[in-house]
């Protein structure tokens, strides 16, 4: 993407430290430790309940652990003020599971929004709108309502509007559900040239396996509050725990804890 970054992120990445966080008497992550390397796709996989976007909202500080610490680049996400949260979170996009765009604005509008918000001036506001959808193959969407698009294109907007704010780390939760396997594989393809053209940081939460294996760098699963397993791509599908290959193969028994 013209006018991205050149050299990519220089931070070490995301670094979870024993991070816990219960929800009255039901504790949703226990004791998670977990480092996201900077410049790669990790991916986060587990059943549903098992805090996969807790865990994500940590990582922006909007939710606080009840112990532990999250760190970005160094910097513990729990010490910052409402200030310092702001800065942080401007070095984010979040590619949300249904696109979360404004149904009442146009495709291109919902991209300015953001933008405008940082105070860019309109020349520089147009060009990135311009060269988000271009990336995202959907050229001539700027003037369409989310409602006139497809299942997958919305996905595609959203990740424009993502992308559209250069931002050091993005963060996609669950990006291919819903979605055909063909859109999938196109969801797949889009997903490796963003990192590509990027260099941004990524971070997946995800049920599709046959996704994952195609994007990620590492996978990461959660399983009862804990990192059950995290390994490279190749090596994670030779992990010999049950829990893990019964998830890999989607047998039945893979919530039974070995």
């Amino acid at each position: 993407m013209t006018g991205g970054r050149a050299d990519g992120p220089t931070g070490s990445g995301i670094r979870l430290d024993a991070v816990s966080k219960a929800f009255g008497d039901r504790v949703v992550l226990n004791g998670i430790d977990l480092h996201i390397p900077s410049g790669q796709v990790t991916a986060i996989i587990g059943r549903s309940g098992t805090g996969k976007s807790v865990l994500l909202k940590h990582i922006v500080g909007l939710l606080t652990p009840d112990a532990g610490r999250v760190l970005v680049d160094d910097t513990d996400v729990d010490s910052l003020d409402e200030d310092g949260l702001a800065t942080l979170r401007r070095r984010f996009g979040y590619v949300f599971q249904f696109a979360a765009l404004f149904d009442s604005m146009t495709i291109g509008d919902n991209i300015r929004l953001g933008l405008r918000r940082r105070g860019l001036d309109p020349s520089e506001i147009e060009r990135r709108v311009t060269e988000s959808l271009a990336v995202v193959a959907l050229p001539d969407a700027a003037m369409r309502l989310p409602a006139e698009l497809s299942g997958g294109m919305r996905k595609r907007a959203g990740i424009a509007r993502a992308i559209a704010l250069q931002p050091d780390y993005i963060l996609f939760d669950e990006p291919t559900t819903g979605l055909d396997p063909v859109t999938t594989a196109t969801m797949d393809t889009l997903m490796q040239r963003v990192r590509r053209d990027t260099g941004a940081t990524m971070v997946v939460v995800s049920h599709d396996m046959r996704s994952v294996f195609a994007v990620a760098d590492q996978i990461a699963m959660l399983h009862e509050g804990k990192i059950r397993a995290a390994a490279p791509r190749d090596a994670f599908r030779a992990i010999d725990d049950p829990i893990v290959q019964d998830f890999l193969e989607g047998r039945a028994d893979a919530g039974v804890t070995a």
